[in-house]
């Protein structure tokens, strides 16, 4: 069995971060802490969802990832 690649996006990022404003993602997800995009869409970039969950474990341990 494969398994697929799970992806999430800014609109993702923004409900695991406790729902911050759209220019804050924007800053988190621009700082050379965070993860690289695995892609750059047209309608922005992706991430993959266990390096978003790995950052936000070592870098915003209070937030409930669930």
């Amino acid at each position: 069995m494969t398994r697929g690649l799970r992806l999430v996006g800014s609109a993702e990022i923004r409900a695991m971060l406790g729902g911050v404003y759209r220019q804050r993602v924007y800053q988190i997800t621009s700082h050379r802490s965070f993860p690289e995009p695995v892609a750059h869409l047209q309608m922005g970039n992706v991430w993959l969802t266990e390096d978003v969950e790995a950052w936000l474990a070592e870098h915003r341990p209070g937030l409930d990832e669930s």
